[in-house]
């Protein structure tokens, strides 16, 4: 059975405002949103994003007094999936996910990925259209990802 990839709403925005949405398309083919999640994100989802609600609601609700809706009824999805890979960035949803046994990565290690698999053929495009978004990368991260991807050398 294939597994199911299942995005956060952060993903999504990101991947969307830099015009890298279809990459999750040519790396997965298909990719799981709950509802909330596909509210969060505000515009029209692809044909290739399968939205799924939860059936559980009560996992989503205890998840809910720490977590927002999106993140709550992602973690609450890939609970009663087991063959799910959860893309969250939010560090304290990660958290509840690892804590959970749920499989994740994040926005960077799909884009990662993406140069591994050959869908991309480097990650510093990509990394230089995240950095004109507000969305935060240490230098670390940006060092870290890059040697992932094999694309650290010449750099200290």
């Amino acid at each position: 059975m294939q597994k199911i990839i299942l995005s956060d709403t952060s993903c999504l925005i990101l991947m969307d405002r830099i015009g890298e949405l279809e990459l999750l398309h040519k790396l997965f083919r298909q990719i799981t949103v709950t509802p909330e999640i596909a509210e969060e994100f505000k515009e029209k989802l692809p044909n290739w994003v399968k939205i799924e609600a939860t059936s559980n609601k009560t996992y989503q609700k205890i998840l809910e007094a720490s977590l927002d809706k999106g993140e709550a009824s992602a973690i609450a999805y890939a609970i009663e999936h087991p063959d799910c890979l959860l893309i969250i960035d939010d560090f304290k949803g990660r958290k509840y996910a690892e804590q959970l046994g749920i499989q994740i990565t994040g926005t960077l290690g799909i884009i990662v990925q993406a140069k591994l698999s050959g869908t991309i053929k480097s990650v510093k495009p990509v990394l230089e259209k995240i950095k004109e978004t507000n969305f935060r990368i240490s230098a670390e991260l940006e060092l870290e990802m890059l040697r992932k991807a094999q694309e650290d050398k010449g750099l200290n």
